[in-house]
Order: C-alpha cells, then sequence, then structure tokens
C-alpha cells in the first residue's frame, strides 16, 4: 500500500504544532512533510521538544517561493501559511494579500497540476465582518473589513474554480483560535485575558463587552483539518467553505472575561461602558459542519482551552505583565525582524540560502 503524503504549509506557526501532532496520530506511517518560511520559528513555549520532531521533513522556503516539483508525491496539502491577524495586515497589507491569497492561489493550482487530490485552506469566520442578527450561515453575504479578511475571502473564491473532481477543495472558516500551543501566541482574545489575569490579576476589556465571538481551540482546528484531508467530493461537494465549530461556542466578549476570572479567584474585571461599538462583532452557525463531520466536532470547552492556557503559562512561569511588547505578539516579532534588517517591507527575508534549506528526522 502506497504510503500517505501530507504537506503542511505555515506549520511553525501557532496552530501548526497541533496540526503536525493530530496528524501523525491519524496517520502513523504517512510521509509528513512541513514548509515554512520561519518568522516565528524561535518563539517557542513551553516545548518539551521541537513540534517538528514528530515530521519526516521540514523545508524553510517562503510559500511564495514553492516550486512546482517539490508538491509531486503528495496526496494533500494543508496551507496553513498566512499573516495572520488584523494587526499584521493592517501593517503589511500588500505582502498579507501576496502570501494569503496569491501564493495560496498559486500553490493550489500547483498542487492538483502535481496530482495532489486533497487541498484544505485554513480560512476565518472573519469574513463575516460586523455582523448583526442570526448568527452567520455559509449561505450568508460576507462582510469582510480588514485586509487579512478580504485575502481570506479572495483566497476562497479563487479557489472554487480550480476545484474539480480529482482536486477536492476544502476552506475550514476557524473562529478566533485560542488554546495553549508549543508557539503561543497573546495577540488573540481568550490567551489575552488569561495572560493579563496571571501577570496582574485585572482583565480590562477595552469594550462594552457585549460583542460576539465564535472561538475554537488549536487541538480542535486540528481535528477538523484531518477530517478535512480525507473529505470525498460526496460530502460537500468538490468545493466546500464551511463554518468549523459548534453553535454553543458563540460567546460575548464578558463571558470570556468571566470564564477566566472564574478558574483565576481574585481576577478583576473592567469594561468600558462607554466604548464606541466594536466593528467585529458576529455570531456564526456552525450546523453544516455538524452534518458532514459529526466525528470531527470541537471536543474542548472554554474551561478546557482555559485550564491549558494557565497550566502552559505557569510552566513557563509567566508573570510578565508587560507581554503585549513581547515576542508573544506576532506584529513586535515581524517588527522587530524588520527593524534587525532581516527582513523587507514584502517581508521576504534580506539573506536567503543558495539552496532549500530542508531537515529530515531520522
Amino acid at each position: 500500500m502506497k504510503t500517505k503524503q501530507i504537506l503542511i504549509t505555515g506549520n511553525m506557526g501557532y496552530v501548526g504544532p497541533a496540526v503536525v501532532r493530530q496528524l501523525r496520530e491519524t496517520y502513523p506511517s504517512a510521509r509528513l512533510v512541513g514548509l515554512d518560511t520561519a518568522y516565528f520559528a524561535h518563539c517557542l513555549t513551553a516545548a518539551s521538544v521541537i513540534p517538528e520532531r514528530l515530521l519526516d521533513e521540514q523545508i524553510f522556503m517562503d510559500i511564495r517561493d514553492v516550486p512546482a516539483e517539490l508538491l509531486r508525491g503528495f496526496d494533500a496539502v494543508v496551507n496553513l501559511a498566512a499573516i495572520s491577524n488584523d494587526p499584521m495586515g493592517s501593517a503589511f497589507e500588500d505582502a498579507t494579500a501576496q502570501i494569503n491569497c496569491t501564493a495560496g492561489v498559486r500553490l493550489a493550482r500547483l498542487a492538483k497540476d502535481a496530482g495532489v487530490k486533497s487541498f484544505v485552506f485554513a480560512s476565518s469566520c472573519s469574513v463575516y465582518g460586523f455582523a448583526e442578527g442570526a448568527a452567520r450561515k455559509e449561505s450568508d453575504s460576507l462582510n469582510p473589513l480588514t485586509a487579512y479578511a478580504r485575502s481570506k475571502i479572495g483566497t476562497e473564491q479563487e479557489l472554487r474554480g480550480v476545484a474539480s473532481a480529482d482536486f477536492v477543495v476544502t476552506c475550514l472558516r476557524f473562529p478566533t483560535a485560542c488554546g495553549m500551543s508549543e508557539r503561543l501566541r497573546l495577540d488573540l482574545v481568550l490567551n489575552d485575558f488569561v495572560a493579563c489575569a496571571i501577570a496582574t490579576g485585572r482583565i480590562d476589556i477595552l469594550s462594552d463587552g457585549t460583542p460576539w465571538r465564535p472561538l475554537i481551540d488549536t487541538n480542535d482546528m486540528a481535528f477538523a483539518i484531518d477530517w478535512a484531508i480525507s473529505r470525498g467530493g460526496d460530502r460537500g461537494g468538490q468545493f466546500l467553505a464551511i463554518n468549523v465549530g459548534r453553535n454553543e461556542c458563540n460567546y460575548q466578549i464578558r463571558e470570556l472575561a468571566e470564564a477566566v476570572a472564574a478558574e483565576l479567584p481574585g481576577t478583576t474585571i473592567s469594561i468600558n461602558e462607554h466604548a464606541a461599538p466594536d466593528k467585529r462583532s458576529y455570531r456564526v452557525d456552525f450546523s453544516q459542519y455538524k452534518s458532514l463531520a459529526p466525528g470531527h466536532l470541537p471536543r474542548y470547552g472554554l474551561r478546557d482551552s482555559i485550564r491549558a492556557l494557565i497550566a502552559g503559562l505557569r510552566a513557563m512561569q509567566f508573570a510578565d505583565s508587560q507581554f503585549r511588547e513581547s515576542r508573544h505578539m506576532r506584529l513586535k516579532v515581524l517588527n522587530g525582524l524588520k527593524d534587525a534588517k532581516l527582513l523587507n517591507d514584502r517581508l521576504e527575508w534580506n539573506t536567503r540560502p543558495s539552496v532549500d534549506l530542508r531537515s529530515r528526522v531520522a
């Protein structure tokens, strides 16, 4: 029997370690290959071993530079590579469009030409933007408000035309990510609240606390990607853009703060009652995902994610009240690399190797 081969781009970020771990568990004999430009490779947090130890090979390469021949032999491609939030998208708008959309679509076309059967794209529920009223379904209108959100929906629209009977494309619209990781980010709402509570004993909510956010743990994102890799065109069609999560995982911001305080007694919460309306408030309907992937519904509840974050931060002996100035904030990392003249305005490395850098695990 042919060994299954899976390429994971952007694997050295926040979500990648969980994806690699999940796929290694599901496919113990598979050839798993990571491809990443390594902006955040050094941002390890509470890692007992480097997450890439579970891969067969790690390739250090910009997704914009992937050659056609590299895709040959793979059965599936998981594209996580992205400039991954609104502040970074605003600071590097052109690079966000290039990396998230142009390069992602090019990767899909190369993969199809190389005979890859399954392409999984990590999209985002942020494409719904400000959405009052009922929870948003996949058939509802979109309102992307940021460069990041526009790059995600732009990629989805292009991928629809690439999908075919022999090339199944799944765009997973993920809610706001949360939870512990070997490359933890603290520029995400729940993670920020837990870090604040541990470091200062206080959570300051800049809004009035009423905006809605859907949430998903990184481990459940990986679980959904596992499902998408094996999805056939008979389950959702040759092209599928789908909201991933549970309906009960839509929360108001103040609910998240209250849940964190319940796990860390003594935490005080401050709410800005007079704040201007938050234009990123939306709820999401996950009924289609429940119907198509009943065996891969999220397993981690809000309390599970909070407790994992608390344990992980304590293992790091975390006590940094100024963490928003640290490398736990992805924009700070990119700006630091730029200031050191290691990256240019296109977020390309100024010094590139003359040959591909690859690391094979024995």
